[in-house]
């Protein structure tokens, strides 16, 4: 099934994902790997399970509902009895969690809701509705975590919430890409630019939560590397065609290397008489 443009409050995640509408992960895959790569990932989707934690955690945090978690009482995956529950679960629509990972996600959802401009964005919000529009004869999509106080925010389990690194990690998994892309859809479809803000919860004790903006200047830059996404695959769409990688000639090494190579070399190599 294709949405229309609007703003849709009961679409599941399931349907919401299939939905051929190009979303913010496709945007970065065509934007810095290749259309090959993104066909690929299309007609061979993966599920991994390190991404039941996060799922976990939005359902505890933008629900406050657990119904849709399935507690496995097991120390690991590495029994069968355990392997079976979690079949058993999947099968059921459920996310199965050892009893540890739970209470992680339990632990990590109390202290975001801790600070206090996270638990402003989180009480009283909307929780992950879906938001499909047209642009120039593609549709788009985009399922904001929570909508609350004229704001976007996008709730975030990382390795660290750390706001001196997120520009390194904004930069790295293409966050700055994704703010721009919702932004851009949430005008598109109300009219209104929505600040869009990052909820970042730590996944190791102590949890500690951050609430961080990108600048105007990641987000131009996001926006651009999203047009070229999108010429990308209209081009594909044209010509039927997904290519790989462009030959490049002959490569270089990088800079860094030989700056590293030059320093060594002069410790070495007599000096020109």
């Amino acid at each position: 099934m294709t949405y229309a443009p609007g703003i849709y409050a009961d679409i599941t995640n399931r349907d919401y994902h299939a939905d051929p509408a190009l979303g913010s992960t496709s945007l970065k895959t065509l934007a810095t790997r290749t259309p090959a790569h993104w066909k690929h990932e299309r007609d061979n989707p993966v599920h991994k399970d390190v991404f039941d934690l996060g799922t976990a955690i939005h359902s505890i945090v933008l629900e406050q509902d657990e119904s849709n978690i399935e507690e496995v009482e097991a120390s690991s995956w590495q029994t069968k009895k355990a392997q079976e529950a979690k079949v058993a679960a999947r099968a059921e629509g459920k996310v199965p969690l050892l009893t540890k990972d739970l209470e992680l996600a339990r632990a990590i959802g109390a202290s975001v809701m801790k600070d206090p401009d996270a638990a402003l964005m989180l009480t009283g919000h909307k929780a992950e509705q879906s938001v499909f529009w047209e642009e120039d004869g593609l549709m788009l999509k985009c399922r904001p975590d929570a909508l609350n106080h004229g704001l976007i925010a996008d709730l975030k389990s990382i390795i660290t919430a750390d706001p001196n690194t997120f520009g390194k990690t904004a930069a790295d998994l293409g966050y700055y890409m994704s703010a721009a892309h919702y932004q851009d859809g949430m005008e598109t479809i109300t009219g209104e630019r929505m600040p869009f803000l990052f909820i970042l919860a730590e996944k190791t004790a102590p949890y500690l939560p951050a609430v961080v903006e990108l600048d105007e200047e990641a987000l131009e830059y996001g926006r651009r590397m999203n047009t070229r996404a999108k010429n990308i695959y209209r081009r594909c769409l044209e010509t039927g065609e997904y290519p790989g990688y462009i030959p490049r000639g002959r490569i270089s090494l990088p800079g860094w290397a030989i700056n590293r190579m030059d320093d060594l070399l002069l410790e070495t190599e007599p000096a020109n008489v």
